[in-house]
């Protein structure tokens, strides 16, 4: 496994702080941003072990605002389901 350049990893910090100042005064940009961190990190996968949590967080927020989603924490159980054996036609 190669060692990531050193400025290869600042860069995308950089890129990561710039990211964070645009998500806290909901600034646009964040696409190209997003962009320009994935291209870093598809040159370079390794970088991606010096990031922090906090970093890989505001990457995840960032991805998150960008694409409208949120990522499930837990399954949610469904409680009013009835088994098949006992649904009769006045359930239809």
């Amino acid at each position: 496994m190669s060692t990531p350049a050193p400025n290869q990893a600042f860069a995308i910090q950089e890129k990561l702080a710039t990211l964070e100042e645009a998500l806290t005064n909901s600034t646009p940009g964040i696409a190209t941003l997003l962009r320009d961190i994935h291209s870093s990190l598809k040159k370079d996968p390794d970088v991606v072990t010096l990031l922090s949590e906090e970093e890989c967080e505001i990457l995840v927020r960032g991805l998150k605002k960008q694409t409208s989603t949120e990522i499930a924490v837990s399954a949610m159980k469904s409680k009013g389901a009835k088994p098949l054996k006992k649904t009769t036609l006045d359930d239809l």
